[in-house]
């Protein structure tokens, strides 16, 4: 499978916000989105935005920095938020149970660089940086499973 990449310009964090909203609607079990980017760069608030948008009944969706893993119900089936900012190999993704959840759930993974050789190949990766605006974030979408195509150019569109 080909790489196909695409880069666009987030020009707020209500602009954000509506582009995790759209991918959410794509979304079923077994699919992962890697998030990266520095701190502050809209990966939490990108992935809190989609989950509240599938979540049957409303709750706070706080940042899984010191928890790990934070796990939904969703309308969707099982979602699992992962920041791994904090582990030092990917054995410690194994232990998180990550590797059973990107087969049958819904995995949004914060800092995916610790997983290494555990990424998973059909996964879309997302990257934010800093815009030239304050509020700016420039994304950079990434895959190579031919599905995540039409999805990514419906919701960058």
């Amino acid at each position: 499978m080909s790489a196909h990449s695409v880069t666009k310009t987030l020009t707020s964090p209500e602009e954000t916000a509506a582009l995790a909203v759209c991918l959410g609607q794509y979304l079923t079990p077994g699919d992962s989105l890697l998030l990266s980017g520095g701190i502050g760069a809209g990966k939490t608030h990108f992935a809190r935005s989609l989950i509240q948008s599938l979540l049957i009944e409303p709750e706070d969706v706080p940042s899984p920095t010191f928890t790990l893993v934070q796990v939904y119900d969703t309308q969707k089936g099982e979602l699992w938020h992962s920041d791994l900012y904090r582990l030092s190999s990917p054995d410690e993704c194994v232990e998180l149970g990550l590797i059973d959840a990107f087969e049958s759930a819904i995995c949004l993974i914060e800092w995916p660089d610790k997983l290494e050789e555990l990424r998973p190949g059909d996964a879309l990766s997302l990257t934010f940086a800093d815009g030239h605006e304050d509020d700016a974030r420039v994304l950079t979408a990434k895959w190579q499973h031919p599905r995540w195509g039409a999805f990514v150019q419906d919701c960058l569109s």
